[in-house]
Order: structure tokens, then sequence, then C-alpha cells
């Protein structure tokens, strides 16, 4: 655990907590988005197949994010600094059982877990493009597992239940439920057919407005809500041309447009932006893959102090190898858990900076791939989440798409983002629009002209490649 603390006395300030793939980051944050605490927690992630994705629920979602807030909140109550309101975010869908308590009892299921395919009843309702339909069976896995549970609850609401007693998650949440709920309300009959009554899900409330407050406490707690969302509100990425990466353990793509595109294989949502839309979709080829790539190369230096003191670009650019990044399937564009990863254009030459090189540049291709489906014409890619702080990682990117890379102020997008929605519940801000005063950009990764060139036959074989079925 890593704790920060800057002093800087004035108004109250808010808490966003992200529980995350690999860690729970929480940040204090005061009315100009300037980050006066900040805690992380970390946690492992079960994935020992391409079909399991889990949490120790109880360790990630529930005292993972207890320990970081009372972290960041205990050094403002030193400072004499008024909290005002708390939001947790977290990943899209997830579930575990909870007892009466609200200890999970199952472990947490996320995005891509196996249990999520097993089809249902509500199979056959109606989805909404992008709508994940995980949930369903994430539930009919918990409801057999634990069918006298409290709850069946996602992340957002165990974290939030954990600080303030309230299981609440807001309806943006809801939105990436599938067909469990539909038209603003629980889906009954599903329910039903499920074995599950409507008083074990969480509390529903609109997104922005207070859930209620911490115990003993006026500070009002948001409902939980989707991290992607509050990494976008607080980005910066509003012109079309602009091209939103969350570099999280999932990459995740957003290019802005100025007109509504439909592509398939590509997910489209409107922009929180007036006038203004997204067109992408998550890929496995953020940090899950990175990081288990990079495990596998011992001869390069470790992510941190060390390796930035490097060059961000180190070997031969002709040297490269083209690497597949599916170690657990893909999603956008192919949407197919059965892919897996290859590695092409290997010589007896290769050495670790070569690998190393081509899991970076995957992602890149992989943002590409996106940009040339949906025909947009990109200007700069805005850079979030932990990724953004790896320098190699970013310049491959760039050299990958040939594109300038922004790498935002505060990484830590989704807590960022969150703290701003806790200032919504609490009454100190009422527009979504505002939170862009809180975005800026900490550095600029240019292209370099001799990668690019490289970069772009690999981009070639990459395509040509395609799936590498």
């Amino acid at each position: 655990m890593r704790v920060r603390f800057v002093s800087s006395p004035g108004s109250a300030v808010t808490v966003g907590v992200d529980v995350g793939t690999t860690s729970v980051k929480a940040i204090a944050v005061d009315e100009h988005g300037s980050v006066v605490a900040r805690s992380r927690v970390a946690h492992s992630v079960v994935a020992p197949e391409p079909d399991i994705l889990r949490h120790d629920a109880k360790r990630a979602w529930r005292a993972g994010p207890r320990k970081a807030f009372e972290e960041v909140s205990g050094h403002l109550h030193e400072e004499g600094r008024p909290l005002a309101g708390v939001a947790v975010a977290s990943m899209v869908p997830s579930l575990t059982a909870v007892n009466r308590q609200g200890v999970p009892v199952l472990p947490g299921l996320l995005y891509g877990d196996r249990e999520g395919r097993r089809a249902g009843t509500g199979s056959d309702h109606l989805l909404l493009p992008g709508t994940m339909p995980d949930a369903e069976g994430f539930l009919r896995w918990a409801a057999a597992s634990v069918p006298d549970a409290r709850g069946y609850w996602p992340c957002q609401a165990v974290a939030g239940y954990a600080l303030s007693r309230i299981p609440s998650i807001d309806t943006g949440v809801t939105a990436a439920l599938g067909a469990l709920h539909q038209h603003g309300r629980w889906n009954a009959d599903l329910l039903a057919s499920l074995g599950v009554r409507e008083d074990q899900l969480p509390l529903v409330v609109p997104m922005g407005q207070a859930a209620g407050t911490l115990p003993d406490s006026d500070t009002v707690i948001a409902p939980g809500t989707i991290d992607a969302l509050c990494d976008q509100i607080v980005a910066g990425a509003t012109e079309p041309g602009d091209v939103l990466v969350i570099f999280g353990a999932t990459l995740i793509v957003w290019a802005v447009c100025d007109e509504w595109l439909q592509v398939p294989g590509l997910i489209s949502y409107p922009h929180t932006t007036a006038e203004r839309f997204l067109v992408g979709g998550p890929s496995n080829a953020g940090a899950l893959f990175v990081d288990w790539a990079r495990r596998l190369l011992r001869g390069t230096p470790r992510p941190g102090p060390d390796r930035e003191r490097l060059a961000p670009r180190l070997g031969d650019p002709a040297r490269v190898p083209v690497w597949l990044p599916y170690v657990r399937g893909e999603r956008t564009p192919f949407e197919d858990h059965t892919l897996r990863s290859n590695l092409y254009g290997l010589d007896i030459g290769s050495g670790a900076e070569a690998l190393e090189r081509a899991a970076y540049e995957a992602s890149g291709f992989v943002v590409r791939r996106m940009l040339d489906l949906a025909g947009v014409k990109a200007t700069r890619i805005v850079a979030s989440g932990g990724g953004s702080r790896v320098t190699a990682w970013m310049a491959a990117v760039a050299d990958a798409t040939n594109l300038p890379v922004d790498a935002v102020a505060v990484p830590e997008g989704a807590a960022l983002g969150a703290a701003y929605f806790a200032r919504m519940a609490a009454g100190l801000e009422t527009s979504l629009d505002d939170s862009l005063r809180w975005s800026s950009v900490g550095r600029r990764i240019e292209p370099d002209a001799a990668w690019v060139r490289a970069a772009e036959g690999r981009y070639a074989r990459f395509s040509e490649i395609g799936t590498g079925a």
C-alpha cells in the first residue's frame, strides 16, 4: 500500500474509490480537481484459465476499499479537511453473494468469466447495443450456489456497503446488466425464474444523486458507478479526433465523433458532452496481457524507476515480432473467447527488449484496428489508467498509431471521476459538463519516425494475420 498526502487548506473535499482488477485506488480531491491525498491497496486477480476471471471478493471488494478509504479520510481528518462526499467506481459487470453482514461468501466474478456465458431465460430479451450479457449468467450462478444469500451484489454495492451500510448502484451500472434491469426497473419475471427476489439486489439510485450518508456523519455517499464512465468525464477527450484509451487491466478505446456511427464489431455510445459520440470498445490487450507478457521476460527491467530511467525505445526498430494479444480471447471487435495468443517473426537474435516492445505494440495495433474499422480520422490519443505511467508502453502506442499520446496528469482517472460524482451527490456541482475543468495533460509522447516506419509493416502483418486462426 502506498499513501501520499499533500496539504493544502481549503474547502471541503470528496473522495473517489476505484476498485480495479489489480488494486483499489482512493484519492481525495479538492474543488479544483487537485489531488490532496491518495492511497493504493493491491490485490490479486484469479485467472488460472482463460475462461476464469475472479477476485477474492472479501479482500478486493470489501477490505481493500475500506482500507484505502480509511487511509485517505484519516489524513483528511488530521488536517481538519471536511469530507463532503464519497463515491465508489468499479468495472462492469461483476457479482458475488453476500451474507447478512454484507460480507461476500463467494468469489467475485468479473467480466468475461465463463459463468457469464451460461445461457438462460433472459438470453432472448432485446439488449441495447454494447450491453454486456454476462450479468444474467453471474446471477444464475450465485443464486444456485447460495440460494439463501442476503443479497447478490456487484462490486460497487459490496464496497459501498462496506463504507456506508448502503448497497447501492446507479443507473449507469444497471445499463450494463442486460436483461436483468430494463425500462427503469428490475425484470421481475426473469428474477423469479432464477429464484431471486428484488430485495436481494442493490438499491438503484439515479446517477449523480445521493444514496445516503456515512454512519454517524453528514458525509454523502453516491451510488456505485462505472469506472470507465468516471474516467471519461475527467479525461478531456471531447473533440472529434480525440481517442480516449484507458490503459487498465482491460484496454478500453473510445474515439470521439461528431456523428453517430454504427460499425459492425464496435460499440457506440453517446458522449457525456452534447453533440459528441463515442465508438470503440474494450479489448483484452490491456495490462492483463502486458503484465503476463512481461512476467515471461525476466531479462527486462521491471516497470518503475529503473525502467523509466532507460530510453523508452530500446533495440532495433526492424527486429520486433508481432504478438497477437489474445491470452484470454478477444472482446472488441471479435467477441470470441476461444482466440489465443501467437508470436510471429521471432528469430535467433530476438531478445527480451524486442518481445517487450512487441507486447506494448500489440495494444497500439488494437487501438489502430478499431480506428480503421470506424473510419475515424484521429488526431491524438488521450491516455489514462495505470499503464499511462509507463513511457515505453505509451511510446509504442504512439508509434503503432502514428499519433501523439497525451497522458493525463492524474492517471487514477476512474477514482478522479468518482470524486466528481461525489461532489454532485453532495450538491457541490450541478452539471456533469463542469467535470472537464478537472482534466489536464501531464505529458505528451510523440511518435518517432523510424519506429513508425517499422511499426507500419508490423501492423500490416497484424492485420493480415487477424485472429491467427
